[in-house]
């Protein structure tokens, strides 16, 4: 039999045994949540940031709590980049405690302010304080309501120049409205490929020729066969009609309507009151036609356009480029779009390699590029959070 000793020994190292297993697994469970919390908090991280991103842009309040966690104060200021379609104007957002934040390019859309748009800017801003350098560079033949592949190059020598500036690493390309399909097709340029970390497209046209006969007939064809029925914005065909006039009026008629037209889709009701007054009677004539988007004579001049001008929009259109794309491809865009339709996402979704779509969207949240908060679900509004989180940790991730 034991002594009491030997047994007063073997409990004592029992106790021993006992009390280093506790530690060894207090430190593995210690282990596991640092590493568990290590991998979960960034992507928490990301999603508390994209309901602050879409709160900020849709004029909301964000709560204080998530305000303190994951925005910060940001400084903006004007730079000029020398590209090969000569000195852009640009503005960098930063945030203000994070210079060295990871870098996004987001393009406007067509627009005549450009980089000064209210929604660019709020949107920017709204990034900017989640913790990226936003550069908004200003495409000036898409500010003058000119979708042309110039902006191309403009795009993919703005993405090297950031790219440059951030220490030589590639940096998100973001593109609004046209502006995204063009981002596409930078992506695509060997020139420009190791500039871009990925692309994110909103609201954006696969096929231009497509969107242009949207126009005339309110219907755009879906990958599955089926046709998107949505009566067109007269917003769509009038940028149409801006940008190649000449196909539209008399050579003569050209400067006094093109003046109205400018005025009419800046909507500057003075300027295109002004305008209207110094029209002659034939003037006036074809200016009302040209307005009136819904008519046979219109459509009729608009379908002649398209099929005058189908080799510039193939070369604006991301069709017949994407199944080569490595880059990675995140696509938005608006159930209701009734400028570009959000069938044109799915053709490019369903053209892109399965490994560079890395998500795509078709939400009742957005419109075009705006926000709707009144008729949505919770879940959807829950889809849209989810998206820009996966952009916001797509940025965050080392290349």
């Amino acid at each position: 039999m034991p002594t009491s000793t030997q047994q007063h020994n073997a409990s004592g190292s029992t106790g021993i045994a006992a009390l280093a297993a506790r530690k060894i697994w207090a430190a593995f469970v210690l282990l596991f949540a640092v590493v568990t919390a290590a991998f979960v908090w960034p992507f928490a991280k990301a999603h508390l940031q994209a309901v602050a991103v879409l709160d900020l842009v849709g004029n909301q309040p964000v709560p204080a709590l998530l305000h303190e966690l994951v925005t910060e104060p940001i400084t903006t200021h004007d730079v000029s980049l020398n590209t090969s379609q000569g000195t852009v104007r640009a503005r960098l957002y930063s945030p203000l405690h994070h210079p060295n934040a990871p870098a996004l390019v987001v393009l406007h859309g067509v627009h005549h302010l450009g980089m000064d748009e209210p929604r660019l800017i709020a949107f920017a801003s709204a990034m900017a304080s989640c913790g990226l350098r936003v550069l908004t560079p200003e495409l000036s033949d898409i500010k003058d309501y000119h979708v042309g592949a110039n902006s191309i190059a403009t795009i993919g020598d703005t993405a090297t120049w950031f790219a440059q500036e951030n220490g030589e690493r590639p940096v998100g390309v973001m593109g609004l409205s046209f502006s995204g399909g063009l981002s596409l097709l930078a992506a695509s340029d060997p020139q420009f490929r190791s500039s871009i970390k990925f692309v994110v497209a909103i609201g954006s046209q696969d096929a231009m020729s497509r969107v242009a006969q949207y126009y005339r007939t309110g219907q755009d064809l879906r990958p599955d066969g089926t046709e998107e029925l949505l009566p067109p914005h007269e917003y769509g065909a009038l940028v149409m009609e801006y940008e190649n006039l000449q196909d539209f009026a008399p050579t003569a008629d050209l400067i006094p309507l093109r003046a109205v037209l400018r005025a009419h889709l800046y909507e500057d009701g003075a300027a295109e009151k002004a305008a209207l007054a110094v029209l002659m009677p034939a003037q006036l004539a074809e200016m009302k036609q040209l307005l009136d988007t819904t008519s046979v004579m219109t459509r009729d001049k608009l379908a002649a356009a398209e099929t005058k001008h189908i080799a510039d929009m193939a070369g604006v259109s991301p069709r017949g480029h994407l199944r080569q794309l490595t880059t990675p491809v995140y696509l938005l865009h608006g159930e209701g779009d009734n400028i570009i339709p959000a069938a044109e996402t799915l053709w490019m979704a369903s053209e892109l390699p399965s490994e560079t779509l890395k998500a795509s969207l078709i939400s009742p949240v957005l419109t075009h590029i705006d926000i709707d908060r009144h008729g949505p679900t919770a879940m959807d509004r829950w889809r849209l959070v989810h998206f820009f989180a996966l952009i916001l940790h797509a940025a965050e991730t080392k290349a």
